[in-house]
């Protein structure tokens, strides 16, 4: 009997250790990107093994096969056609009897797929990612693989099944950089496995990692894990799913587990664990601390399968019209930026590293988010802005406006597929399901998608606009300022103004003032030449470009947190780099971003570096002096400081000037300050006095010579033949200092195992793969990509009548084997940790208390008066027309002592109202409102009552403005939808707001924080 039992329980252990051996394969993630071929064109039987590929270009992936065209074509004119990619492998003889798939992180347009002849399948919009298991088409061993894809890009491609094209097929904003643009990635996994986040063709989930009950002041939250596990295996498995927490240096925080489970053949089951967790350092902006959450499935008692998620843990709330971040309140200041975030001779298809360095600018210059625009960001930037620290709203894919049909099936098909992908990433916070505003049963069905997939992630979804929506989380137009007590409102790509960095201002070579350059811009909407009214906001120069900043983002901070029940939650300032996008200036791309499209550092990226050190109000006094020194002898001219001190002081070498005059709440003007050689430098001083910051900046010699650097990669040069080196080149003079006005043209010679892509500067095809380029003010930076082949690779500059430079940079030996490496693309890159966790002290002051209305009566239409204290700014209250009936007088919670009012007017952007306000027929206000963004605040004579009355005291004026027009010429909506431009007696108030001053022991703080 004894023996009996010993036999029988050998056999049962020999059963389970088959059984496991089956499913206990070790999983693999393979680089998939190096060894492909490439050919522009469509050769028949080119999907075959045997198809003779030996005279295609060899390619590392991600790479666009119409990547020269990027910024020497306007997006119009960008190449489209067909290309084919192919690429041999071999797998490991010990992988066979495990799943095979490939991932695709994304392809533009559409492609078929096809490996070993058979074909596997299409991806077709141009956006998401996608996958195949090809287990059952693979070989292994010595026996090789082919994998083929015919990719199309052409602009008017049609789903095949429903002949609709995608609605972001879009040549104002879509920069059509066709082929296999993205990485790809090879996974082997047992048969018992977490499944890949890839819905599309797969129809799996993956895994799923949130936190909740945050105690952010002690360290510590509930972190859950969920895994869609499936087992095709032929045995029921019983399985217990562990959980592992890593902090960054590599450290278990916590392993915790669920109970067993049971798992039959063919059957897919959600698994999920949960534990509190103590020591967390919460992601935060600028503050990209991730975590490795390991998922793991054992089957008697051995690890069978094994899930990295690198993921990120943060609080957010979104509530009485402001947003929290890890329990503290976040002005939204940053970017609306092309999603294709592109490059020059590149395209959008970087080494991981290059994202860093571009999303990492955005961070310095003090932006905390960005909102990517129309469609969703690749995988590469999405996981770059969780490791610099970068908020990111999320949109799925749309142009301008709502659809039906075929159509929104298609924009709910890539946000339930972008949802599924990027759950996992801590920077995303805001999923935006459209450009314009949706309907609310599309926006509540944006919704359910949310919910089902990523209910406990910490998300606002909503949408461009949506002012008056109920279902929204937040909204926001595009350029002027919303308000809300509800929902966050913020603006969502204001200031669109645009000019080359190679122009200072008006006193300095080549003397480019406002609006120089064409009178004609090609129409979006028509597809032809229209003659421009005012070519100078899209023609501007770095100084008048950067104080026009200045004045924009003054606006939405006016409407801070602290400053009201109702409140903006700022807004985000279109674009951060230059993009190969719809333009409207002289040149043949947008020229709006505060960095160049080399990344080089215009004015603007200063001035917001200025305004926005902080999460609401700047925390840290900064300064900066818009310019150079390097003038002409009897120049004279006005001298512009960014600053977020009380006041300033200018000195030339070393005598005051005095203090300057404050505008815009961070601009103080210097007027006609004459240029002598020497210095100049500004102090800023705090309410009391004391000097907080200083500004200097140095007359600089003749240029002598040329300088070379290398911006280096944390990783080094990588010879895997897709990685770029990026080396700046300046004209600098004898002692060193670059010299700002410099325009040398540079003559570059290449030696080594590299490719040149070059640089960018305004000339013929904006000199795109020239090898001879000027600097613009004393700077410019080239790219060179590596080959396959490691070695020495020096770069040389010449230029006349300047000292010629060299640089020597070591590409690195990258290793593959039979087509495949382990090393990721963003294998060891840093996070970005400079801003600290989130503080928690407060983000802002209470600036004055609002006194609420509880009703209204008007001169007309009395009935609809309510609408101007609805906190709905798509209604309002308006009179008849005439003069006589242009009042509302408010009743008023209280008895209070009214200081200042707080309005939003129709036409705002245009018209200004003459108006009169009493407070219980005592005059508190006597005069004219200006035109704003949205709010203009009245400072009244202070008055003690319980009634306002609001009138216009006689017709309002048309001030002409800035009439700002969409692409299609549309001119965009300064009110509600009726226009009253021509309509003189009438009064229109959409928002109205009554304020009292603080107690008098809260007026000191508040003051320090204006």
């Amino acid at each position: 009997m004894r023996q009996t039992l010993t036999t029988l329980c050998w056999i049962i252990a020999l059963i389970t250790s088959v059984a496991v051996q089956s499913v206990n394969a070790q999983r693999v993630k393979y680089n998939f990107n190096p060894g492909w071929k490439l050919f522009v064109g469509d050769p028949a039987d080119a999907y075959k093994p045997d198809f003779n590929d030996a005279s295609w270009k060899a390619i590392t992936l991600p790479r666009a096969w119409n990547e020269d065209d990027a910024f020497k074509k306007d997006i119009v004119d960008l190449s489209t056609g067909i290309a084919w990619y192919r690429k041999h492998f071999k797998l490991p003889a010990a992988s066979k009897g495990q799943k095979v798939f490939i991932e695709f992180e994304g392809i533009r347009q559409a492609g078929e797929f096809y490996v070993n002849g058979k074909r596997i399948g299409m991806h077709e919009n141009g956006v998401t990612a996608f996958g195949f298991d090809i287990t059952d088409l693979v070989n292994f061993g010595n026996v090789g693989n082919v994998i083929a894809a015919r990719i199309d890009n052409d602009w008017n491609y049609k789903e095949k099944a429903t002949n609709t094209k995608y609605q972001w097929e879009d040549k104002n904003f879509n920069a059509n950089y066709g082929g296999i643009c993205k990485n790809v990635f090879l996974h082997i996994t047992p048969k018992i496995y977490q499944t890949l986040p890839l819905f599309t063709n797969l129809g799996t989930t993956g895994v799923y990692v949130y936190a909740d009950n945050f105690n952010i002041k002690g360290k510590f939250a509930t972190i859950h894990a969920e895994s869609e596990v499936k087992n095709e295996s032929n045995k029921v498995q019983q399985l217990v799913y562990e959980v592992s927490v890593k902090d960054m240096n590599g450290t278990v925080l916590k392993t915790f587990t669920a109970d067993q489970a049971t798992i039959a053949p063919g059957e897919t089951k959600i698994v999920k664990a949960a534990a509190v967790v103590n020591g967390l350092n919460f992601w935060s902006w600028g503050y990209g601390y991730l975590y490795d959450v390991q998922t793991t499935l054992k089957v008697a008692g051995s690890a069978v399968d094994v899930v990295t998620t690198k993921t990120g843990f943060r609080s957010t709330a979104f509530k009485d019209g402001m947003i929290y971040l890890n329990d503290r309140v976040i002005m939204v200041h940053g970017y609306a930026q092309r999603t294709s975030n592109e490059w020059p001779a590149i395209g959008m298809s970087v080494p991981a590293w290059l994202s860093d360095y571009s999303n990492k600018l955005m961070v310095e210059s003090n932006g905390n988010l960005v909102r990517w625009m129309h469609i969703t960001p690749w995988k590469q930037d999405v996981e770059s802005c969780d490791r610099v620290g970068l908020m990111q709203a999320m949109p799925a894919g749309d142009a301008e406006h709502d659809v039906t049909g075929v159509r929104w099936d298609q924009r709910k098909a890539v946000m339930r597929d972008a949802i599924i992908y990027n759950r996992n990433n801590p920077s995303i916070i805001f999923y935006e399901c459209g450009n314009e505003s949706i309907s609310e049963a599309h926006m509540q069905e944006m919704k359910a998608i949310r919910d089902q997939y990523d209910p406990n992630g910490g998300r606002a979804i909503g949408s461009r606009e949506m002012l008056d929506s109920k279902v929204a989380e937040y909204g926001g137009e595009m350029l002027y300022s919303n308000k809300s007590a509800h929902i966050p409102m913020w603006a969502m790509e204001y200031s669109r103004d645009e000019g080359l960095r190679k122009y200072w201002d008006d006193y300095t070579p080549p003397y480019h003032k406002d609006g120089d350059g064409p009178d004609e811009y090609r129409s979006a909407a028509t597809n032809t030449i229209q003659k421009r009214p005012d070519a100078k906001v899209y023609n501007r120069n770095m100084e008048s470009h950067a104080v026009e900043n200045v004045k924009r983002w003054y606006e939405f901070w006016l409407e801070r947190p602290g400053t009201g029940k109702r409140v903006s939650s700022g807004g985000v300032n279109i674009v951060f780099s230059e993009t190969n996008t719809h333009h409207r200036g002289a040149e043949n791309y947008r020229r709006s971003g505060e960095v160049d499209a080399l990344r080089i550092k215009k004015q603007n990226f200063y001035a917001h570096q200025v305004m926005w050190d902080g999460w609401v109000n700047p925390e840290k006094p900064r300064i900066h002096i818009i310019g150079h020194w390097n003038y002409a002898p009897g120049v004279q001219k006005n001298i512009y400081v960014i600053s977020s001190a009380e006041k300033v002081e200018l000195k030339v070498n070393g005598q005051s000037l005095g203090y300057g005059e404050k505008s815009d709440g961070f601009l103080y003007t210097f007027k006609n300050v004459e240029w002598k050689a020497g210095n100049i430098i500004a102090i800023g001083y705090d309410i009391a006095g004391k000097q907080v910051c200083t500004a200097q900046i140095n007359t600089v010699g003749t240029p002598v010579a040329i300088r070379l650097t290398n911006i280096k990669s944390p990783k080094g040069f990588i010879a895997d033949g897709h990685d770029l080196a990026l080396v700046e080149v300046e004209v600098v003079d004898a002692q060193g200092n670059r010299c700002p006005t410099a325009l040398n043209t540079i003559n570059f010679s290449l030696q080594g195992p590299a490719e040149w892509r070059g640089g960018m500067a305004q000339g013929p095809d904006n000199c795109i793969l020239a090898q001879s380029l000027p600097v613009e003010n004393g700077v410019n930076r080239i790219l060179i990509r590596s080959t396959s082949k490691p070695g020495l690779v020096t770069l040389k500059a010449s230029a006349d009548s300047l000292k010629s430079a060299a640089i020597s940079i070591t590409a690195q030996p990258f290793a593959t084997e039979n087509g495949l490496t382990k090393v990721l693309p963003s294998t060891a890159l840093p996070y970005n940790l400079e801003r600290g966790p989130t503080p928690s002290t407060p983000s802002y002051n209470i600036m004055r208390r609002p006194v609420a209305i509880v009703k209204a009566t008007a001169g007309a239409n009395t009935d609809s008066a309510f609408a101007s204290f609805d906190d709905n700014e798509l209604s309002d209250w308006v009179n008849d027309g005439q003069l006589s009936t242009a009042w509302i007088e408010y009743e008023l919670e209280r008895e209070a002592t009214v200081n200042e009012v707080t309005l939003k007017l129709n036409n705002f952007r245009s018209r200004v109202y003459p108006l009169i306000i009493t407070v219980d027929g005592k005059e508190a206000f006597n005069g004219k409102t200006a035109t704003t963004l949205g709010y203009y605040t009245v400072v009244c004579n202070p008055q003690r009552g319980k009634k306002v009355k609001i009138q216009l005291a006689t017709l309002s004026e048309d001030q002409g403005g800035n009439k700002m027009v969409e692409v299609t010429g549309k001119k965009l909506d300064d009110g509600v939808a009726r226009d009253d431009a021509k309509a003189k007696g009438t009064l229109s108030i959409i928002e109205a707001e009554i304020y009292e001053s603080l107690p008098a022991q809260n007026l000191s703080a508040a003051a320090n924080s204006r």
